[in-house]
Parts: C-alpha cells; structure tokens; sequence
C-alpha cells in the first residue's frame, strides 16, 4: 500500500512540473509572440491578394495549401535552423534580426513609395494574364510560398529573440508553439477575408430579413475598403517593428551600443507621456515608425540608384524596380 501512495505521489509530482513546464512554454510563447505582430498583421495583409482572379471555389484550397507549407517550413526547417543557432551560435541572432528590421523597413517603404507613385508591375500583370486556371494557381501558390517563407523566418528570429535563456525543450516548444499559433490565426483570418463577400452576397440574396440582407450588402461594399484599411495597418506595423528592431539592436551592448536613437526616444517619450501605458508606447511606435521609414527610404533610394544599374550592367538589361 505503501509502494502504491508513493507511486501515486511521484505520479502527482511529475504531472505538477509537467503543468508547469507547459505553463511556462504558454507564457514564453505569449510574451515572444508578441513582438512578432508586425509581420503577423503584414502576413494578413499581404496573402489575400494572392487568390485574386481565382475561381471562388479554389479560394480556401489554395489558403490551406500554402498553410500546410507554412507550417512544415516553420517547425522542419526553421525552428530546427532557429535552434542550432541559439545554441552553438547566439551572437548571429542580433544580427540577423538588424536585417530583418532592414527588411522590414524596406518593405514598408516601398509600399509608401508605390503609393505616392503608383506605377504597373510587370510581374503581377504577366501572371494575371496567364489563360490556364491550372498555371495560375500553381504560380500564385509558388509565389505566396515564397512570400510566407521570407515572413516566417523574421517571425520565428523575432520570436526566438524574446525566449528567455534556460531549457532547450521549453525553448523549442515556446517556438514550436508560436509558430502553430500564428499559422492558425494568419491563415484563419485570411479565409475569413476572401469568404467575406461571398457570405455577404449569399445574404444580400438569400437572407430572410431585411437587417440580415442590410447586413450582406455592408459586407459586400465594406470588404475592399477594409482590405485597405488592413494594407494600411499592415504597414505601419511593419515600419514600426522595423525600426524598432533597428533601434534595439543599435543600442544593444552586445552588438554596437549606440544611446542614440534608442535614448531619444525614450526621453521623449517619458515626457510626453510618463514612464508607462499606452500614451508612452504611442510616442515609442511612432518615432521608431518614423526611423523604419526613413531608413527604409535610404535603402530604397540605394537600390534604385546602384544595385538595380549594377544588375542591369551585369545582364546586359535594363532592370526595373
């Protein structure tokens, strides 16, 4: 009897530090994720466009087919790459996380920038124009892939950043979970969006009641604006995590240990503000907002100027931005 009230024990002990450990990989998970929302709004954004001029019924296929890849490239070839570099090379995280900011802010910048000076893109055309539903798809889900991929790695650097040091296991799981987490919700969210007018239409012809059809209609007129609300947010979060990193990092003693920007902003952003709460955050986002644009300029500006002459040179063509 007394053998089995010590196994019952040690089971109770075991599933204490289980609870715990999963606790921990919930918290470690919540708290990284976090700073990853940036790209997570920008993922949102940026997939719809990618079942445009798709036959409806294709629509949540497509979603599902690039989720599935997703999630295999996050948890079979980033986490595992995410993890060796904690473990054997960490002073390649700030690093790679600067050129993620760069990025970030590059992207950002350039979606400004074709705003301001709207112009035709050759390559969204020449897909558009492809007659085979069959290619389309193929080359739509080819190229949301490799959008994704780019996504997924700054989010997992991101996130993997924010991990605490300490058990390797909890530190694959808070990844591993992250990753999962918001592959659901990025996703989840995306087929919501490209069903939306179908539901509304459905209703607006279907529905029973007048409120309900009222309902349908807002949806069906509501959707592109809201897709551009959703761009607009999309990008502003991006510049704001762009240059926050880039901020960051710069300070960072480990790195270069710069106290400009990084103190600046802060100062600032007490005075304005106080030393906490929404208001203080506020005045942060928008001067490393304002930072991400700026550098994300320069860059764009630098790659119109020399890389893109450079390449040209070097094929013999005139490339285009």
């Amino acid at each position: 009897m007394s053998g089995l009230i010590a196994l019952l024990d040690n089971v109770a002990a075991m599933t204490r530090i289980a609870a715990t450990s999963l606790d921990d990989v919930v918290s470690m998970a919540a708290k990284a994720g976090t700073k990853a929302v940036g790209v997570i709004i920008d993922d949102a954004a940026v997939t719809p466009k990618y079942v445009t001029g798709i036959d409806s019924k294709r629509e949540l296929p497509i979603i599902w087919k690039i989720a599935r890849t997703s999630v295999f490239n996050k948890l079979v070839i980033l986490l595992p790459v995410a993890m060796l570099l904690k473990a054997f090379a960490p002073v390649l995280l700030i690093p790679l996380l600067m050129i993620g900011g760069l990025y970030l802010s590059f992207e950002g910048a350039e979606k400004i920038y074709h705003v301001l000076r709207p112009h035709t893109n050759t390559h969204v055309k020449a897909i558009i124009s492809i007659g085979d539903p069959a290619k389309l798809e193929e080359t739509r889900v080819k190229g949301a892939i490799k959008t994704d991929f780019i996504l997924s790695a700054e989010i997992m650097t991101i996130t993997l950043n924010e991990i605490p040091d300490g058990s390797i296991g909890l530190q694959a799981a808070a990844l591993a979970l992250v990753a999962i987490a918001i592959t659901m919700l990025v996703y989840g969210v995306v087929g919501l969006i490209v069903k939306m007018d179908d539901v509304g239409a459905w209703l607006a012809l279907n529905a029973n009641t007048s409120l309900a059809r009222g309902i349908g209609t807002g949806l069906v007129r509501g959707m592109p604006h809201f897709l551009i609300v959703l761009s607009v947010v999309g990008t502003a979060a991006m510049l704001w995590v762009g240059g926050q990193i880039l901020v960051h990092g710069l300070h960072n003693p480990d790195f270069i240990g710069l106290a400009q920007p990084y103190g600046f902003i802060n100062d600032t952003a007490r005075t304005i503000a106080g030393d906490a709460g929404f208001g203080n955050w506020a005045v942060t986002a928008f001067f490393d907002g304002v930072i991400g644009l700026a550098i994300g300029l320069l860059l764009l500006i630098f790659g119109n100027r020399v890389i893109l002459p450079l390449i040209g040179f070097a094929t013999g063509s005139k490339a285009q931005h």
